[in-house]
């Protein structure tokens, strides 16, 4: 099954998140079929959308952790547009 997750980059305490999609059995930080964003926790979310709905129309599903926080990306957008 394919997986959109993030995989953990940067220093000790200084994390960094690349959204990869990869397939479920793989390591954290393992192979991935493609990068389609980044996470900074001190950030924002930066994101393809467009590579994100193909994967999702293909049959991927997010993690746990990247659905909160595209939920919260797309509740901010909401709140900014009104």
């Amino acid at each position: 099954m394919v997986e959109i997750r993030l995989s953990r980059h940067g220093t000790k305490k200084t994390p960094f998140y690349r959204v990869v999609v990869t397939e479920k059995r793989r390591p954290r930080d393992g192979r991935f079929i493609e990068n389609i964003g980044t996470f900074d926790p001190a950030g924002a979310l930066n994101i393809d959308t467009g590579r994100l709905e193909y994967w999702q129309s293909k049959g991927a599903k997010p993690s746990h952790t990247v659905d909160r926080l595209l939920k919260k990306r797309a509740k901010e957008a909401a709140v900014a547009k009104s």
